[in-house]
């Protein structure tokens, strides 16, 4: 099992806060009785939590399915899952997606998604000297994570973000 960092652990309880507040200030409403629901969303956030990622994934697929308009934050929460699993490309890919149709904090939540994954598969790659794909990647990471910085700082209220940021900004100095 691989070892997060401080900053990483603060940055995805952040960001696992901030999935939790959007989906419980959207009411009992989901199209499908709410108990069978809550109960479901129950066993994916347990499993996401306790680091039971294929559990969680498999949860959060069902749950999308039936999600109604809560499915753009479930969404986000699979993408999640898939960050802390290592799926970092999946993740991105994912939560890049959700970004393209989403405006505001929903918008800056994917995309700080987007850009720890991007930032984290890039990280993979300059580890077995792969310099090109990881610059490319460092790059959409900056953008991403810099638009989150710009348009929504309250998903950074620790500093988190930014810190990757600086990270990305000298691993691209050093490319």
């Amino acid at each position: 099992m691989r070892r997060m960092s401080f900053a990483k652990r603060g940055f995805l309880g952040g960001m696992t806060l901030c999935g939790a507040l959007l989906l419980g200030s959207c009411g009992e409403s989901t199209g499908s009785g709410s108990g069978g629901f809550h109960s479901k969303y129950s066993v994916a956030r347990n499993a996401l939590e306790s680091g039971d990622y294929a559990r969680a994934k498999r949860s959060y697929q069902r749950l999308i399915a039936e999600a109604g308009p809560l499915a753009p934050r479930l969404q986000l929460e699979y993408a999640h899952a898939e960050l802390r699993a290592g799926n970092y490309a999946e993740a991105a890919r994912i939560a890049g997606d959700l970004a393209r149709s989403q405006s505001g904090e929903a918008r800056g939540a994917a995309l700080a998604v987007q850009g720890t994954a991007q930032h984290e598969q890039a990280l993979g790659l300059l580890a077995k000297g792969e310099g090109k794909p990881a610059k490319a990647l460092l790059t959409q990471a900056r953008a991403a994570l810099s638009e989150v910085l710009k348009s929504a700082t309250d998903l950074d209220p620790l500093g988190a973000m930014a810190g990757r940021r600086a990270q990305i900004e000298a691993s691209l100095q050093k490319l």
